[in-house]
């Protein structure tokens, strides 16, 4: 007696997204994802995922007011950026 068997598979279907991004934003992102064991391609399926089931982005996207946006670039810069030994310290400083 003969037995046949026959393998059925189920292909899904998959789209492909291409996305143009700088090479520096690419590169700290891609390090990052390397950190925590993800690659570039989990982290955008996560995303969609994500946006998918919220039925809204996941990630609350705010436009920092003009003070706030010129701290953080002095900041992001190395500028005007004070250090403090204690809590207390720190708090001592905006009273002066």
């Amino acid at each position: 007696m003969l037995h046949l068997c026959y393998i059925l598979s189920v292909v899904k279907q998959v789209a492909t997204i291409h996305a143009r991004i700088d090479e520096k934003t690419k590169a700290e992102s891609e390090s990052i994802l390397r950190k925590i064991g993800m690659t570039p391609t989990e982290a955008v399926r996560l995303l969609y995922r994500q946006i998918a089931l919220r039925k809204e982005f996941p990630l609350e996207l705010r436009v920092p007011n003009n003070l706030t946006a010129q701290t953080l670039d002095l900041s992001d810069r190395g500028e005007e950026i004070e250090s403090f030994d204690s809590l207390e310290s720190m708090v001592a400083s905006w009273k002066e």
